[in-house]
């Protein structure tokens, strides 16, 4: 099985980087920038280059790991190749249907890793959830062989699953993460040290890896505390956006226990 990779960033770099440990041939590298298609493309020992119609037609599946606005501007550039339209073409976001490729080919489908990716952090791929889908079964199951070398967690989800599946990361990773961002913010405009609060970030993970969030939800808005309430609001008086913030996730978590 050959790969092109199409996309050099935060994803295809470290999808491209678990797929040369697992010995899975990587054909070609491309990214807009030479400098990223090289970097990556030395690293896993494949070709590189920065124009898409240097991309051959010899690979068995291309991925596209590229920004979700790209995919259907360079699924339809890609098809002035003859021979890559007949081949399986698939995108790994979580956000865009597999459908946009459809007016170009007829082996469409979705590789999706579900996680958060930073060139600077390596990643546990092996425990990375998989998510793949494609038009045809028989694609299907050439995704799930893929995806079976380099992970221990493969799903076959819709593009209405998935779709679904990405809001509920966008809470769980993106706003977890602004809220850690304010915590720090908070902590050194009040020359405070954030690092106090690790083993709590840590703590409170680790607690729903067997309980429910449901089950596990601690704090003055669970237990119906207005007074303490009432003293976070004061204190953050002097950082407004940061006030309405509080009162929003305070007042969700008190409608579901009151209804609860």
């Amino acid at each position: 099985m050959k790969i092109t990779l199409i996309g050099a960033g935060n994803v295809g770099f470290h999808l491209g980087k678990r797929l040369y440990k697992k010995k899975i041939k990587i054909h070609q590298v491309f990214s807009r920038t030479l400098v990223a298609a090289e970097t990556l493309g030395v690293q896993v020992n494949a070709a590189y280059t920065n124009q898409l119609s240097e991309i051959d037609g010899t690979a068995d599946i291309y991925i596209l790991a590229i920004k979700d606005d790209l995919i259907e501007r360079v699924g339809a550039q890609l098809t002035q190749n003859k021979k890559i339209k007949k081949k399986l073409i698939v995108h790994t976001s979580g956000a865009v249907e597999s459908t946009v490729l459809a007016p170009y080919f007829k082996r469409y489908g979705v590789f999706y890793p579900l996680q958060t990716f930073s060139k600077s952090k390596k990643v546990d791929f092996k425990n990375i959830p998989i998510c793949i889908d494609a038009r045809a079964k028989k694609d299907i199951g050439l995704l799930l062989e893929l995806a079976d070398q380099i992970s221990k967690k493969v799903y076959t989800i819709s593009d209405q699953e998935r779709a679904i599946l990405h809001v509920a990361a966008v809470f769980v990773n993106n706003f977890s993460n602004h809220l850690f961002h304010i915590a720090t913010e908070l902590c050194e405009k009040e020359k405070l040290d954030f690092q106090i609060l690790q083993p709590l970030i840590q703590e409170t993970v680790l607690k729903i890896h067997d309980q429910s969030p449901y089950q596990m939800q601690t704090g003055p808005a669970r237990r119906g505390d207005r007074a303490t309430i009432e003293k976070h609001l004061s204190f953050l008086q002097k950082y407004p956006k940061y006030a309405v913030l509080y009162s929003g996730l305070s007042e969700s978590i008190q409608l579901l226990y009151q209804n609860g």
